[in-house]
């Protein structure tokens, strides 16, 4: 079964699937495995006892296998583990106070020298200032050669530069390689390193080999070879290349802890060895001596050669595929929608796992006689009820189908038990379709008391049950629907509070607007308040256009800018007359726009909300350019790195999140047209929506062009009727001088397509 599991499992990516995590898939097929036992295995006998056979021992008899068997190889399994965590590289981390040191002191350096250059000191005032300053850290024939250098303005641009990209590569500190000191590199890969880079949220891992690496042992012959390289002067050299030498220093070092972490993946992730026994293989040889191998065949063997039933292996066989079936099946898109969570599929697993174990007890230990179905007494219901709030409704129409064919295939239910088992969660599964309010599941409780009542009536119309038989039995199943959803008002909660998951339930306690975390964003901006109302019937008009969940976009957008509640007069909805920008430079105010992305997510944690929400907080902007921010620290500095000027979130991955981005985007971007006709929204939306596809930033949400045009269109209409033009009303005699143009001057701001909505401040 590991075997056919882990070939399942690249079958599955093959076919599109994405692969489940291996640790609830894991322990689910333990927990199935442990359910089948108990249900199936009971009472079997060894075909031929151990203790007649020992290593090292001359066997009196033969032993051939009657059936092809396959075990894990303990030693080579072993094996394999020692060479593959000997292949794990070193990582190595950047320390980030060591760069910010080096780049201040060079930056310190240099803008010394300059305002030192302008003064026209003597080369013997230069170095006695220089000395003075840094006392021996640099050389006097580094200091002579800048000064002397022609071009040392330039030249210490240069070194700049250089810095930077010496400081990128990384300089190693390499621990001793022998074998016996602590932390030695030589129990990692001999030939490479992995060197992480941190890129705000998002982690990159560069493996380096060791011939590529820059210790401070190989600094200079890469310095000279840079030189080299860029067609550097013998001047720079000499000079700003020798203070860039002396102030460059290691900045890359060894992390036991990421090394650890890789080596425990590695552990997690490799594969057992296997050793297959074919059908006719001769394990035992009459008159030869045991080995410590054919022994281990032989308990191999002994564990699968169990007397049983036919019926019971056939029963075995079904049961597992279908359980195994069920749940790789809902590791994909196609059935729930979504990769489920690890808490998600426990969930799963401990509902299937109870479910069948609960019709093996009730079938071993109840006989209700009659023709009294066994699976009135499950609250089949339950079970689908929850998966159907949880995960949606294709999820919860597999469950009900799935379940009482494995409590059939296990030989818990009979016939009519499976049919009403199977109408009862069928029945389930559909009344909680739209169910928005927790009185709905009373409702639903009815609903379903009434299915099970059909049903169980048209089970006895088939058996031809006496007439005194239908009421209690007909009484039971309707008792059951109503348990069922009682039950489910009860555990909901519990479970939603421990998974910390989005049902519709919990969506509509989130969207209520006096909630305090959305009374104290309209107070402390109102402005950032209004934009997100606005924003939350966008993406709820266009979600309900495109069919996505239009209840989570709402609540999404609600909270999708909790994060301006901290610094709300930096952003151009809250401000009034005064921009607070106008007193920053362009980064810094980069760094306050940026910012409101990660407060949000650290707010929302804080509060508890699910990760459905907050990744409408981590995406709503993506990892897009402050194109506006961007473009005036161009104007000033020249060259800018974009990365101080870019978002630390990531592109929407659903559809709900890329229509909030682009609502978001929309409602903003729309405030600065001067008399938005229809024609005008249209342009400018088009524009917007072509600027987010060009800058890949819808291309992990699913969405299609279709789709996109439906938004676009979605969006236009409802915008349209928001800034619907108003006629002019005619003054009245003798009021001309008595009232003014309230509007005043209109001036629409420059912006562009590809920016966001908070780019002005």
């Amino acid at each position: 079964m590991p075997k056919l599991f882990n070939n399942q499992l690249g079958l599955l990516s093959r076919l599109g699937f994405p692969s489940p995590r291996r640790g609830p898939a894991l322990a689910s097929l333990a927990a199935f495995a442990i359910t089948t036992a108990v249900v199936l295995f009971s009472g079997s006998k060894k075909s031929f006892s151990l203790d007649e056979f020992e290593a090292g021992k001359v066997a009196d008899r033969d032993v051939t296998a009657t059936e092809p068997v396959s075990f894990i190889d303990e030693e080579a399994t072993r094996l394999r583990m020692d060479s593959q965590i000997r292949l794990v590289p070193a990582v190595f981390k950047y320390d980030l106070s060591v760069n910010r040191e080096i780049r201040q002191n060079y930056d310190r350096f240099a803008l010394f020298s300059r305002n030192l250059f302008k003064e026209e000191l003597s080369w013997e005032n230069y170095t006695l200032r220089v000395n003075a300053e840094f006392p021996g850290t640099f050389s006097e024939a580094a200091l002579e050669a800048l000064f002397l250098d022609p071009r040392r303005d330039d030249s210490l641009d240069r070194g700049r530069t250089a810095l930077e990209s010496f400081i990128e590569a990384g300089i190693f500190s390499l621990p001793p390689n022998d074998p016996v000191s602590e932390g030695s590199l030589a129990a990692y890969n001999p030939d490479t390193v992995e060197l992480l880079h941190n890129y705000g949220e998002r982690v990159e891992r560069e493996r380096i080999t060791y011939s590529r690496v820059i210790t401070r042992d190989r600094l200079d012959a890469y310095l000279a070879r840079y030189v080299e390289d860029e067609g550097l002067s013998l001047d720079f050299a000499r000079g700003a290349g020798t203070i860039v030498r002396t102030i460059l220093r290691e900045n890359v070092f060894f992390s036991s802890i990421d090394t650890d972490q890789r080596t425990a993946e590695v552990r997690s992730q490799l594969e057992p060895v296997y050793h297959s026994i074919e059908r006719g293989d001769r394990i035992i040889r009459k008159g030869f001596i045991i080995t410590e191998g054919e022994m281990k065949e032989l308990r191999a063997l002994n564990l699968s050669l169990e007397q049983r039933d036919p019926r019971l292996v056939a029963g075995q066989v079904l049961l597992l595929l279908v359980i195994y079936v069920f749940f790789v099946s809902h590791m994909g898109k196609r059935t729930a929608g979504r990769i489920m969570r690890p808490s998600e599929c426990y969930l799963m697993t401990i509902l299937a796992s109870a479910y069948l174990a609960g019709a093996a007890l009730v079938s071993g230990f109840v006989d209700p006689g009659g023709h009294f179905p066994l699976s009135i007494l499950l609250p089949t219901a339950l079970a689908v009820m929850l998966p159907s709030i949880l995960l949606g409704f294709p999820m919860a129409l597999v469950t009900a189908m799935i379940l009482p064919l494995g409590a059939f295939l296990a030989e818990a239910f009979n016939p009519p038990a499976y049919i009403f088992a199977l109408c009862s969660g069928v029945a389930a599964a559909h009344v909680l379709r739209h169910a928005q309010k927790r009185m709905d599941l009373v409702k639903a409780g009815v609903l379903i008391a009434a299915a099970n009542a059909a049903a169980a009536l048209i089970i006895l119309l088939l058996d031809q049950a006496s007439a005194s038989e239908y009421l209690p039995v007909i009484f039971w199943a309707a008792f059951n629907g109503i348990v069922s959803g009682l039950l489910v008002i009860g555990i909901l909660p519990i479970i939603e509070q421990a998974m910390n998951a989005v049902t519709p339930f919990r969506l509509i306690e989130l969207a209520d607007l006096n909630s305090p975390i959305l009374k104290r964003l309209f107070n402390a901006a109102p402005g950032t308040y209004s934009h997100s109302i606005m924003v939350a019937n966008l993406a709820e008009m266009a979600c309900q256009e495109i069919g996505a969940n239009a209840l989570l976009a709402r609540v999404g957008a609600y909270y999708h800018d909790i994060g301006k509640m901290e610094q709300p007069d930096y952003f151009v909805e809250n401000q009034t007359s005064y921009n607070k920008h106008k007193d920053i430079a362009p980064r810094l105010s980069a760094t306050v726009i940026r910012s409101h992305v990660k407060l949000g997510i650290e707010k929302a944690r804080s509060l508890g909300l699910p990760e459905a929400i907050i990744a409408f907080i981590a995406e709503h902007h993506g990892n897009s350019v402050i194109t506006w921010f961007y473009n005036e620290a161009l104007k000033r500095e020249g060259t800018v790195n974009t990365e101080d000027f870019t978002y630390p979130g990531t592109p929407p991955r659903s559809k709900e999140s890329a229509v909030v981005m682009l609502a978001d985007v929309t409602e903003a971007a729309t405030r600065t047209l001067k008399k938005p006709t229809v024609a005008r929204l249209e342009k400018f939306i088009q524009e917007l929506f072509d600027a987010k596809v060009e800058h890949g930033q819808l291309a992990q949400s699913d969405l299609t062009f279709r789709e996109l045009e439906t938004i676009k269109q979605a969006f236009i209409k409802a915008l349209a009727g928001h800034y619907h033009s108003r006629i002019e009303y005619p003054k009245l005699p003798h009021a001309e001088h008595n009232e003014g143009n309230h509007e005043g001057p209109h001036h629409e701001p420059d912006f562009s397509p590809g920016g966001n909505g908070d780019e002005q401040g």
